[in-house]
């Protein structure tokens, strides 16, 4: 594994990250089809016997049991020191008025709520989990900022928002002389491209990592159009991001099953070869539920896409509207 600067921080991670929304329990609310406990160790160990050391999970995700689960696995299988762990704020974690969004209060007791779950003395990366427009920005990154000169966090991150709203929380950091937003976990795939009008070239000016959500657009990048899995069947979520372009989107899967066709590759080496090779990514986060997720993943790394490929994958694309963001 080859591993990449995250940004123009010195933390250095695995070009890829596993994403842990698949691992969790359930019955504790979130998606019907995440993996238990006992389902999920086998991708962990997998992922850093591969040389993954980048793992991303969120408080809100089966409702604090996928950090649960994720911290348990990595203490079973990696040592604390080599691994970088996500983990993301901003969600509701119960019916209070304080327990959603990105209030100090929220953010102070979240960040020592996600700590014990994951059983671990620190978070290598905080991530505010989409902007909160009702907590002022400067109460936000104040928050963020002493959560890391505490110790708590090592570095903080942002995620899908306006470029225009996080080119003045950098702006603000630099202000006050805040802690500064080293990533950006934002929506980007072969279906959707609208971050590459501004919040990429944003991104590679700041020195900001990228690390982009769904890099296989929840799975329709890696099947033919009309097959379904029991995820696509309840996945209201993806539904909203991709139903309303289902025409140009349609051509677009067709293509990356051409191009597939040609280079007898699966179908999800070559969209992740195509994000891979995206002026300002650092690590797409990926999903895996069956071991053969994490080896096309794995196996996209070694795979590079002439000129002419690209162009064919990117022909079919119209412009979207900007969804994701809240």
């Amino acid at each position: 594994m080859n591993y990449v600067q995250f940004g123009k921080s010195g933390l250095k991670v695995s070009p890829l990250c596993l994403g842990c929304m698949s691992y969790g329990e359930a019955a504790r609310g979130g998606h019907g089809w995440v993996l238990d406990e006992e389902a999920s160790e086998p991708f962990f160990r997998q992922a850093i016997e591969a040389g993954i050391n980048f793992f991303d999970t969120a408080n809100v995700y089966s409702n604090g049991s996928s950090e649960e689960i994720t911290g348990r696995a990595l203490k079973k299988f990696a040592n604390r020191d080599e691994v970088v762990v996500a983990t993301k704020v901003c969600g509701p974690m119960g019916k209070g008025p304080n327990q959603t969004g990105l209030s100090r209060k929220a953010i102070l007791q979240e960040v020592d709520n996600s700590l014990r779950r994951l059983g671990m003395d620190y978070i290598d990366l905080y991530q505010i989990h989409r902007l909160d427009p009702l907590t002022p920005m400067e109460e936000i990154l104040e928050a963020l900022h002493d959560v890391v000169k505490a110790g708590k966090v090592r570095y903080i991150g942002a995620s899908s928002m306006y470029a225009w709203q996080f080119g003045k929380m950098l702006q603000l950091a630099d202000k006050h002389g805040w802690t500064r937003f080293v990533s950006m976990q934002n929506h980007l795939n072969l279906l959707y491209r609208e971050e590459e009008r501004e919040m990429l070239p944003l991104c590679i000016e700041e020195g900001v990592a990228v690390i982009p959500w769904s890099p296989l657009a929840r799975g329709r990048l890696t099947r033919l159009w009309d097959e379904k899995t029991e995820r696509s069947e309840s996945d209201q979520f993806g539904e909203m991001l991709y139903a309303r372009t289902a025409e140009a989107d349609h051509a677009v899967v067709d293509m990356v099953g051409a191009v597939a066709a040609e280079r007898g590759l699966p179908r999800a080496q070559i969209a992740l070869a195509w994000l891979l090779a995206k002026p300002g990514v650092t690590a797409p986060i990926i999903g895996a539920t069956k071991t053969a997720h994490l080896d096309d993943a794995i196996a996209a790394l070694s795979v590079t896409l002439s000129d002419d490929e690209i162009a064919r994958l990117e022909s079919g694309y119209v412009p979207h509207p900007v969804l994701g963001h809240q």
